[in-house]
């Protein structure tokens, strides 16, 4: 029997090699891996090559409960798509396809029987949804950096820069 799949996208605008380092590098995937500002992912590792192995931790931020999300790749076509297979058999493709100036990122992955369809969607689009907007944050505050280095840019104090453009609280 085949299994159902879904499908959730995003549009980044960043070319699709820094979407890729961001979605792959755990530095990285430690600050968006999660879908709702109640969860977290303290930790990942990412052995990104044919056989290796995707584990991600996920945390409720009470402590109230937690797995770890591991997966072995199957596929990887550097800054384009990548394929693996979750401990429970169902796989996932993430692709990245570059347009002008942005990327469109997709992951298509095998439902479980355990919850609802549109749960399992809303949940990754969530995760999608959370990585974009970590992206759009990032490229805020670089631009914002380039931005104070100019000797025109009116905040020379970089902190009142960061404040000013909603950055820092």
């Amino acid at each position: 029997m085949n299994a159902t799949k879904i499908t959730v996208q995003a549009a980044i605008n960043a070319d699709s090699k820094k979407v890729w380092d961001y979605y792959t590098e755990p530095e990285h995937i430690t600050k968006w891996n999660f879908a709702s500002h109640d969860w977290q992912c303290p930790s990942a590792t990412n052995d990104l090559r044919v056989g290796g192995k995707y584990l991600a931790r996920m945390e409720a931020k009470d402590g109230s409960f937690g797995f770890d999300f591991e997966a072995i790749y199957s596929e990887i076509k550097t800054n384009e798509r990548f394929t693996y297979k979750l401990d429970d058999n169902r796989v996932v493709t993430v692709s990245f396809k570059g347009l002008e100036n942005k990327t469109e990122l997709t992951i298509v992955f095998d439902a479980e029987t355990e919850n609802s369809l549109e749960m399992q969607k809303d949940g990754w689009q969530a995760i999608l949804n959370n990585f974009k907007n970590i992206l759009r944050t990032i490229n805020k505050q670089k631009k914002v950096l380039k931005a104070t280095s100019h000797p025109s840019c009116p905040y020379k104090d970089r902190h009142l820069a960061l404040i000013r453009i909603g950055t820092l609280p």
